[in-house]
């Protein structure tokens, strides 16, 4: 009986962490429900100097802060479900060898790409060395969006695929929005810093 409710409570609360914000274009509403989130977030700023607003607008539109997103499955005559395209999975749908990659330099064994604070963390290590590789600027939404959906080495190859274009210029009209946002309640979010729930 208390293995049971035991069990329903780790379930609950599994789940309560884990589900998806109800406005997930809105950074307040977003950490007024997730306060951990805010704590993650912006310990990844310090730690790497990638702003809290564009850790957010990677997130958005890499899984849209679904922690179990997947690619899409392809489908053979269009119906027959196949393989996915990628292993891109989490919230910051960062593929196996990289994130195995990011594990091992960071000296982070445990990390799971279904975890928001993992993910933040991950986002902070690939854009710095996005910035260090193709001195790309942290602060550049667009440019790093692409390099972060391409790769270091797809990078320079950018300009032929106008699908990458169009949703980096997404993830850089995102990241304004979470920019202004956050800038009219960092002050009350910075005021619940002791607050532990």
């Amino acid at each position: 009986m208390i293995r049971s409710k035991l069990l329903i409570i780790i379930f609950l609360f599994i789940s309560a962490c884990s589900s998806i914000p109800k406005n997930t274009a809105d950074g307040c509403s977003i950490f007024s429900e997730r306060y951990l989130w805010y704590k993650h977030a912006k310990k990844t700023e310090q730690k790497w100097g990638t702003p809290i607003y564009i850790q957010l607008a990677i997130i958005k539109m890499e899984s849209d802060f679904d922690w179990l997103a997947k690619p899409e499955r392809k489908k053979i005559f269009k119906v027959i479900p196949y393989k996915r395209p990628s292993s891109s999975f989490g919230y910051s749908q960062a593929v196996k060898g990289t994130w195995k990659q990011y594990k091992k330099e960071t000296n982070n064994p445990l990390a799971t790409r279904i975890r928001f604070k993992d993910s933040v963390d991950f986002i902070g290590w690939y854009t710095n060395k996005t910035e260090k590789i193709l001195k790309i600027s942290k602060k550049d939404a667009f440019r790093q969006y692409i390099a972060y959906h391409e790769g270091w080495g797809n990078y320079k190859n950018y300009k032929k695929n106008q699908k990458i274009i169009l949703l980096a210029k997404k993830v850089q009209t995102q990241s304004n929005k979470y920019k202004s946002q956050l800038y009219k309640c960092s002050n009350s979010l910075n005021r619940k810093k002791y607050i532990i729930f």
